[in-house]
């Protein structure tokens, strides 16, 4: 089945937001802040602030919050040994190619993520429409994604025969390059250069400071975004239109004609359903149109993603309604995925299927579904737990991490002390308070439903407390408080 692909984007002063639809459907969303813009891409110049040789690894000052990240496998020229052939020569360690106060060039390969600085390399990339630059190699090549031989062949060729292309290092013609012209391709290589050139004259720039930030979410949208599937982009903003215009003019021709400007007075997310598809994809519980559903657990270490049979039947027999809700499942998960923009470690836990042949299919069906994930993707076979292990690049914070913070009243744990255990942990600091003072009066301070319970159903066991401490007690609800919290004083 063709795709249908259309973008979206909501401009405020504020923030940017780019939707992307398939067939009519939210599949992707990007959202930049102006007070948090990501920071993949930029390149800075670094300063060497600890060079950790058991970790072979380095941390950098590049003017954030915290130290970057860089790995001597992120180091450019580093050739990592074949375990297999002793004639390669050892990697050199981190110490031989480090010392603490030394200045280097360095780009952002993943955003700072929970309590994790940003990740940096040294092998520098600079994209534009059609290829990538690379300073620090020499390698020509071609995007694993155009797979015809002759294709590759003409298209190195092509980049090869450029006057413009520059000695000693390295180009990467990208997917976009497939229906590029010649002409398309020099224009690349000269902007290609003259970006270089401004990176590289910033050798006196101190260390800690931005020497190259990325475009804008608008304008990578054009750079990085369009194939032949996209049918139009569509942007509710006057001004960023005459921009992304003038971008296309110069860089991506061929798209201009597909920008469109709208000027409706409702919202161009709301018009098209993409806030309501937003909201659901915060939800834990992800509904399939056959009646199950999935839950999705975000935790520090990994995204577990649980399918149930919910309220479908079947027609025929159990392994035929497993197979079925698991084959919608693998759709399902392979578009949130790609909305909700998780990475790392992903476990699927799939309805147990008898069949092999069964999991084979749901296997293949999501690899298919994840072919159109911009992101890298690896998928496991089913383990004999009956699960699925997959792993899915992450560069940048998941859509819940951006939108969301922690939850003050749970401390993200996902679940509060019932009224009833709260109760019970007052009785118990009211007698560490008695035994430990001479107190007349105890006042007891917490939430509404906790001091409901203790004056109602745990009236008893408080008179008997009572007694037993000699002591009178005294109850004030404070609405501020959460239902965990809870002060006793002495009066």
């Amino acid at each position: 089945m063709s795709i249908c692909k259309e973008i979206l984007i909501n401009i405020t002063p504020q923030e940017t937001r780019v939707a992307i639809l398939e067939n009519g459907m939210l599949h992707e969303l990007y959202i930049e802040r102006s007070r948090s813009r990501g920071l993949v891409s930029n390149v800075y110049k670094g300063k060497v602030v600890r060079v950790l040789p058991g970790m072979e690894a380095a941390f950098i000052e590049i003017g954030l919050e915290r130290a970057a990240f860089l790995h001597v496998s992120d180091m450019a020229g580093y050739k990592k040994q074949n375990v297999n052939d002793d004639t390669v020569e050892q990697p050199p360690q981190i110490g031989q190619l480090l010392r603490e106060g030394q200045s280097l060039l360095v780009q952002v390969i993943k955003d700072p993520l929970g309590s994790k600085g940003a990740r940096l390399t040294t092998n520098i990339t600079i994209p534009s429409r059609y290829l990538v630059f690379m300073p620090n190699s020499e390698n020509i090549g071609v995007s694993s994604r155009i797979e015809d031989e002759a294709e590759r062949e003409r298209l190195k060729s092509i980049l090869l025969s450029q006057e413009g292309l520059k000695k000693g290092v390295g180009y990467i013609l990208r997917t976009a390059a497939e229906v590029a012209s010649a002409d398309s391709i020099a224009r690349d290589i000269n902007y290609l250069n003259r970006q270089w050139e401004h990176i590289n004259s910033a050798s006196d720039v101190q260390a800690g400071n931005v020497v190259h930030k990325d475009l804008p979410l608008y304008l990578r949208t054009l750079r990085d975004m369009v194939d032949d599937d996209l049918e139009k982009i569509r942007v509710d903003s006057r001004e960023t239109y005459c921009a992304m215009l003038e971008f296309a003019g110069t860089y991506v021709p061929e798209v201009e004609e597909k920008i469109e400007h709208y000027p409706g007075e409702r919202p161009i997310f709301d018009l098209h359903g993409i806030e309501d598809e937003i909201h659901k994809g915060l939800d834990r519980k992800v509904h399939l149109k056959s009646g199950g559903y999935l839950i999705f657990d975000q935790t520090e270490a990994m995204t577990t993603v649980d399918v149930n049979t919910g309220a479908y039947v079947g027609s025929r027999n159990l392994e035929e309604t497993i197979f079925k809700t698991n084959l919608e499942a693998a759709q399902a998960i392979a578009r949130q995925l790609r909305l909700r923009n998780l990475g790392g470690i992903i476990i699927l836990d799939f309805i147990d299927m008898a069949e092999d042949e069964h999991k084979r299919q749901v296997i293949r069906a999501l690899e298919k579904a994840l072919d159109k994930d911009h992101a890298r993707t690896h998928v496991c076979e089913v383990s004999s737990l009956g699960l699925v292990e997959m792993t899915r690049k992450r560069t940048r914070e998941s859509l819940e991490h951006v939108l969301c913070g922690t939850c003050p009243t749970c401390d993200g744990r996902g679940s509060v002390k019932t009224a009833e255990t709260v109760c019970y942990e007052i009785f118990r600091e009211i007698l560490r308070e008695a035994r430990q003072f001479d107190a007349k009066e105890l006042l007891v301070l917490a939430s509404q439903e906790v001091v409901d319970l203790l004056v109602d159903e745990e009236s008893a066991s408080l008179a008997e407390l009572e007694d037993f401490i000699d002591t009178p007690i005294r109850f004030q609800a404070e609405t501020m408080y959460t239902q965990e919290q809870y002060d006793v004083v002495i009066v």
